[in-house]
């Protein structure tokens, strides 16, 4: 599987508006770990850039 289609993927599955096609497609993919870590990776960056935006603001 191609990275950006696991990065299409992990984006519309945090947004929520992944299609049922799509859905059933990823998880019937052979492997979750790409889609396990692009989305850890997704998560911690947004969580990272919350907080340094609150430290810039709160400055």
């Amino acid at each position: 599987m191609r990275l950006l289609s696991i990065v299409q993927s992990v984006l519309a599955a945090i947004f929520g508006v992944q299609s049922h096609g799509k859905y059933k497609h990823d998880f019937n993919s052979e492997s979750f770990l790409p889609f396990l870590i692009i989305g850890i990776v997704f998560v911690l960056g947004f969580v990272i850039s919350i907080a340094l935006l609150v430290h810039y603001i709160l400055r």
